[in-house]
């Protein structure tokens, strides 16, 4: 059963209209995402991390000696350092450190594999900087989630062990088919967020089409982690998901794949949650405590304690 907050929520989402241009697209979700704002003792300094768009958030507590390099959701489309600036901020406040959100290059301008690269390219940022990798973390939503988990591979493949990963409902097998996608993603193209559910399959289509530019793409480990040979040595990990999700089977399947991996593995299924839940501030007291849960275990990874 949804979480009655959520109920109400997904009214107020089933009554937005969403443009089938994706320029307009990523207005809307900045506007709406800058709603929520930021605390008043949050700094933000833009800089640029070996030439894509980034900024650095803190609050006074938070220690240098370890950060977060944060990728944002939104199917490599949408999304930007404005619509998770409040998300980012709050993840860097609970696990102790400064975050690095990383304004990666967006499809369909740049397909696959152009947000790939800049995820590795902030992580090596951070260690140009001086940051011992052991003290770095990868944390991404959604699509976000998806990057985080590839770059944790492409370290792991260059010899370099990151402190820890928060994969929040990540993408983690586009070329798969789960029961959740008929469960919690079938709404007509013209009205998917009929039931308010976020994310359906038209929407999950629509980006999968301007971000990758060959069918066989799907298969790539880059765009479904998943399918990596070996899952074996890379960074403790965070998984979550929420019950009502299209990406909730994916997320746990990854989950389960880094288990017998090896990989140290917290899972959590948001019961009565939606994909995007994590950002959704106090709009959902549930969604707000299993978000915090998260990013309490996630401090601990980081050697903040619990």
């Amino acid at each position: 059963m949804a979480d009655a907050e959520i109920v109400s929520l997904r009214a107020k989402l089933a009554s937005r209209p969403r443009s089938d241009d994706y320029r307009q697209r990523r207005r809307d979700f900045d506007a709406r995402s800058l709603e929520y704002g930021i605390a008043s003792d949050v700094t933000v300094e833009p800089v640029t991390a070996n030439g894509v768009r980034a900024e650095w958030t803190s609050t006074p507590q938070d220690g240098s000696d370890a950060a977060l390099l944060y990728l944002h959701g939104g199917g490599y489309v949408i999304g930007s350092l404005d619509s998770h600036r409040h998300l980012v901020a709050e993840v860097g406040r609970a696990a102790g450190c400064w975050a690095l959100a990383l304004d990666y290059r967006l499809a369909p301008e740049n397909p696959f594999p152009a947000a790939v690269e800049d995820a590795v390219a902030g992580y090596r940022y951070l260690l140009a900087r001086g940051l011992n990798s052991s003290r770095i973390a990868v944390a991404g939503d959604s699509a976000g989630g998806n990057l985080a988990a590839a770059a944790a591979i492409a370290c792991r493949d260059a010899g370099i062990k990151l402190a820890a990963q928060l994969l929040v409902y990540p993408v983690t097998d586009v070329a798969g088919n789960y029961a959740d996608r008929d469960e919690n993603a079938r709404f007509p193209s013209r009205a998917e967020n009929a039931d308010g559910y976020f994310l359906s399959r038209a929407v999950m289509e629509w980006f999968a089409g301007h971000y990758l530019s060959h069918a066989s793409h799907g298969t790539d480990w880059r765009v479904s982690p998943l399918r990596a040979k070996d899952l074996a040595g890379l960074a403790p990990a965070i998984v979550c998901t929420a019950w009502f999700d299209p990406l909730r089977d994916e997320g746990k399947a990854y989950a389960d794949a880094l288990t017998a991996a090896g990989v140290a593995t917290r899972y959590y299924q948001g019961e009565g949650l939606i994909h995007g839940y994590f950002g959704l501030g106090e709009a959902s007291e549930t969604a707000k405590r299993e978000a915090q849960r998260a990013r309490a275990d996630f401090k601990a990874l980081l050697g903040g304690g619990a």
